[in-house]
């Protein structure tokens, strides 16, 4: 008997969310399918990838981004550099040194090296704080200022400070707003809420809904996108049909298997084998989930999820 495909096509859609400017401009978002459904509906815009890069540099990095980046002095070099990475489609520039349990980088310093990266690529650009609620509010603040025209996403506004971030970045500056939250589909949902009713257009939003490595609780992660897309496309539910954007670096090289030495664990094998790994591993799951877009480190995780993308389109 012949196998006759039904194709289940929802009426309502994920907003499409534009970053940058000029002919790198990239678009993610806009369709009403589930993850990579192309059997059901043609998905316009394919999930993107962004390039994570540190502020703090490279030093206590894996040798294949160490070797990558071989002769990048500065953040704007090593931008430039990452524009280059097979299967990169924006730059997200963390500003890890600003934290001020650490070297605590002034604001107007982050917002120096944010001037000379925009100078020196014309990718689009997200950018990324040190996770300290204060001074992270006043980055994003200085940073949109200072980029206004260059339509960047400032990754994230949290409950703690989505007044001052959502209204800097996405009233005054005309940037684009992430909005973060802790893997649960409500706390999502109101943060979209308070972030619309300040005036921010709900096309100026993407989510954030948190993210964990593959092993590490994940399953709380995909049960939560599952939800989000399926409220947003069956359930027509407007607050949570902002597409997710997904930095999943920050978490896979973070946990013992990316960051154990091999003299501690020679058993494990090669410690840049693991972390590229756990970061395919977890980008591939997300992806799957229902993220429009994740943010990766190493050339090789690009690539390998690139060709993933390419291959399930």
């Amino acid at each position: 008997m012949p196998f006759t495909n039904k194709p289940q096509v929802f009426n309502a859609k994920i907003n499409t969310v534009e970053l940058g400017v000029g002919d790198k401009k990239i678009a993610i978002g806009g369709e009403n399918v589930l993850p990579f459904y192309t059997f059901d509906a043609p998905i316009e815009n394919l999930p993107k990838i962004g390039v994570e890069i540190s502020d703090a540099g490279v030093e206590n990095e894996v040798e294949g981004i160490k070797a990558f980046y071989e002769g990048c002095n500065t953040v704007a070099e090593r931008a430039k550099k990452a524009a280059t990475m097979p299967g990169a489609d924006f730059l997200a520039i963390r500003f890890e040194s600003a934290d001020p349990n650490g070297e605590n980088t002034s604001v107007e310093d982050c917002v120096k090296v944010a001037k000379e990266v925009a100078e020196a690529t014309d990718m689009p650009l997200v950018f990324m704080g040190c996770k300290n609620v204060e001074k992270d509010a006043q980055i994003f603040t200085a940073v949109a200022d200072a980029l206004q025209g260059k339509n960047i996403l400032v990754l994230s506004a949290r409950e703690e400070d989505y007044k001052t971030v959502a209204a800097s970045a996405g009233l005054a500056y005309g940037q684009k707003v992430g909005a973060e939250s802790a893997v649960d589909i409500n706390l999502a949902k109101q943060l979209n809420v308070l972030i619309t009713q300040l005036g921010v257009a709900s096309a100026n939003v993407v989510m954030n809904l948190g993210s964990a490595a593959a092993g590490y609780g994940y399953e709380y992660v995909a049960s939560t996108m599952d939800r989000v897309k399926a409220a947003a496309l069956s359930q027509n539910d407007a607050m949570l049909q902002m597409p997710v954007v997904t930095p999943v670096s920050t978490e896979t090289w973070s946990v013992k298997e990316s960051m154990a030495s091999e003299e501690d664990m020679p058993e494990w094998g090669s410690r840049e084998t693991r972390g590229v790994d756990m970061e395919v591993v977890t980008a591939a799951a997300c992806l799957a989930s229902g993220s429009n877009a994740v943010i990766l480190r190493h050339p090789q995780s690009v690539e390998t999820i690139s060709k993933l993308i390419k291959e399930l389109a």
